[in-house]
């Protein structure tokens, strides 16, 4: 059985921690009886462990053990198409693989809420995972308990993104960021992130560029990617929409028309090596479908 896993971006600028967006780009992970467990991996992620210490692995032990079956040894075909520390969910794709790996093989009946509570053990942050699971545009609200609205994102838009050659840990993006901010910088992100949903709702994609302005994490966390100023502003030279972080980074992300992603990604790419760093761009659209069997 194959189970196809989008990988996701966050933030959108204002939507620390709020907004986030399924992507055509998949981690695909094929499951066979075996005696014991194993992994192969192909594609990205080559480092990644190869035995139960594995995260699809560790993930759908523990679901099996929270929804009350007795986890069944396979080998593991994980093949990666989501660049790992990147900012683009590599993580979460193998969380949710593992409880939809648990879910489907053993042909259970377990409700969203049931299965995040899994997640959450392994990664707190829902604009990561529920993408991963429902796929389309999320709006998170996280108070003790979880309230989300998704909706689809504009077919018409392009998403280009700058893919350098270096990883950072989510770990190290959060430890820069701010414990608390004033009452100025709230307000500047309530009201972007309102005017980013506003602008999807009504196509006014030319508000999309001071829709994520940001000043609750990109200040931090861009001082983590070199060249991050040059690549922005190389974006919206070459057309882009709007131009920031991926989830904690170091990717960066453009929004932009199907016309102008090739100027776009190729000015952002070539923005990274002029900091000789060496980047690759990846061309996607919005993904409607959240994690899928095949």
């Amino acid at each position: 059985m194959k189970l196809l896993i989008p990988g996701t971006t966050t933030n959108f600028g204002a939507g620390f921690d709020t907004f986030g967006l399924a992507l055509n780009l998949y981690n695909i992970f094929e499951f066979e009886e075996s005696d014991a467990f194993g992994v192969e991996i192909e594609g990205e992620g080559k480092n990644l462990p190869r035995d139960e210490n594995n995260l699809v692995i560790k993930v759908y032990k523990r679901a099996c053990e929270v929804f009350g079956v007795r986890p069944e040894p396979f080998k593991l075909k994980q093949t990666n198409r989501v660049p790992t520390a990147r900012g683009l969910g590599s993580s979460a794709t193998a969380i949710v693989g593992g409880i939809e790996a648990c879910v489907g093989l053993h042909s259970l009946e377990v409700d969203l809420e049931d299965r995040l509570k899994v997640a959450f053990e392994f990664e707190p942050h829902p604009d990561n995972l529920l993408p991963a699971f429902v796929g389309g545009f999320v709006v998170c609200v996280q108070d003790g308990g979880l309230t989300f609205n998704r909706i689809s994102f504009p077919s018409e838009l392009s998403l280009v993104f700058a893919v350098p050659d270096f990883e950072l840990s989510t770990e190290e993006a959060r430890r820069v960021l701010r414990g608390e901010v004033s009452l100025r910088d709230a307000i500047f992100n309530i009201q972007r992130a309102s005017l980013f949903v506003s602008a999807l709702l009504t196509g006014r994609y030319e508000l999309l560029k001071e829709a994520v302005r940001d000043r609750l994490h990109q200040p931090y966390r861009s001082k983590l990617v070199k060249g991050f100023d040059r690549v922005l502003e190389a974006g919206y030279s070459a057309g882009a929409y709007a131009v920031f972080l991926s989830g904690a980074g170091p990717t960066i992300c453009a929004i932009t028309s199907d016309e102008t992603s090739g100027s776009v990604g190729s000015a952002m790419r070539e923005a990274f090596e002029g900091e000789n760093v060496r980047a690759r761009t990846l061309y996607l659209k919005a993904e409607d479908r959240g994690a899928f069997w095949e």
